[in-house]
């Protein structure tokens, strides 16, 4: 039995360590996994997102292999490579029922212990019954390791209530923006626009059918090209006042506008009512997501999304603070980290 994983320690910002970290005997209905590859969330670089964990192991975009399981688990074997999803609801509860997974009581509980950036991970028995998912022999791992990233856009754009033939304008072009564009043309959306302020990233976008457009241009090419109308569904990526004011000057009357990030407890946007009222302008966030996204993400990934073209580093558990780094300073799409690089 595996008594001890080597994992990243969050402490602040400017404080990461390695440490040896104390793995219990597991207890029923538990697995423990070998973790081969784990994404960084850009939402690990929110300071004040990660300070309210501190300490804490971040790291909830893995792929592990079945080392060992608890009495009572059937459905795994060791060998066997699986999406571990950091969360898991109860299936039960009034949240669960409505389909409201990330509000359910045990789904905000659960979690890996210690998380995903360490060598081993011990998985809660809600996660082994409903959101550890085996992966299909033709899918890599770096593929593999998108599904939940994947899976928070698949909910997003059903949310938003994406319909064929939609026009779509997402702002920010980073990893979880491209995603936002990519399902999006996948799904039948008429054109997705792109709307960032860095060229190399709008560049990027090109090679996967999203129209790049910088901030100060998008009003206007929007209204252009919608006929005046603006676009049905504006997936809003920074979680900034300014990003979601961009977001509300392109919205169509009808249309949809996605909050895709949160924003700081302090931030406020005054929200002009009546307009809202009379352009029937719906505002819709999107947290998270449930084991259905899970599933939906991995077969997406089982299609052939191609994904794999985002990653831009890939770093040891001890290099995962320059990967943070890289990403902070706008160097970086996706990063992934191999614990046992």
């Amino acid at each position: 039995m595996i008594s001890h994983a080597r994992a990243l320690i969050y402490h602040s910002r400017e404080d990461l360590r390695i440490a040896e970290v104390p793995l219990r005997p597991l207890t029923e209905g538990e697995v423990l996994v070998r973790i081969r590859v784990c994404g960084l969330c850009p939402g690990e670089i929110m300071d004040w997102y990660m300070a309210k964990k501190a300490p804490f192991t971040p790291g909830h975009e893995l792929v592990g292999e079945v080392v060992a399981v608890g009495s009572g688990v059937t459905a795994f074997r060791g060998g066997e490579r699986v999406v571990v999803h950091h969360h898991a609801p109860c299936g039960a509860c009034r949240f669960c029922r409505r389909g409201d997974s990330v509000h359910c009581p045990t789904w905000r509980s659960t979690r890996l212990i210690p998380g995903g950036l360490s060598t081993y991970a011990i998985v809660p028995p809600p996660v082994v019954e409903r959101d550890l998912l085996p992966i299909p022999d033709h899918v890599p791992d770096e593929a593999a390791a998108f599904t939940e990233p994947l899976a928070t856009v698949v909910k997003a754009l059903r949310r938003a209530g994406l319909r064929e033939g939609d026009r779509v304008a997402v702002i920010g072009l980073g990893v979880m923006g491209l995603l936002h564009g990519m399902v999006a043309l996948r799904w039948g959306a008429e054109r997705v626009w792109g709307i960032e302020r860095l060229p190399a990233r709008r560049e990027i976008a090109v090679r996967f059918g999203i129209l790049p457009l910088s901030p100060e241009e998008a009003a206007e090419r929007i209204r252009e090209e919608s006929e005046g109308w603006g676009a049905d569904v504006v997936v809003v990526g920074p979680g900034s006042v300014e990003a979601i004011e961009l977001g509300w000057s392109l919205a169509a009357p009808g249309g949809t506008l996605l909050l895709f990030t949160p924003t700081p407890p302090e931030a406020r946007w005054p929200v002009d009512v009546h307009t809202l009222y009379f352009r029937e302008i719906r505002v819709i966030p999107s947290y998270s997501a449930g084991p259905p996204e899970m599933r939906e993400a991995l077969a997406l990934l089982s299609e052939g999304l191609p994904v794999e073209s985002l990653i831009t580093h890939r770093l040891s558990l001890e290099e995962a603070p320059q990967g943070y780094q890289a990403m902070r300073s706008y160097e970086a799409l996706k990063v992934l980290v191999y614990p046992f690089r």
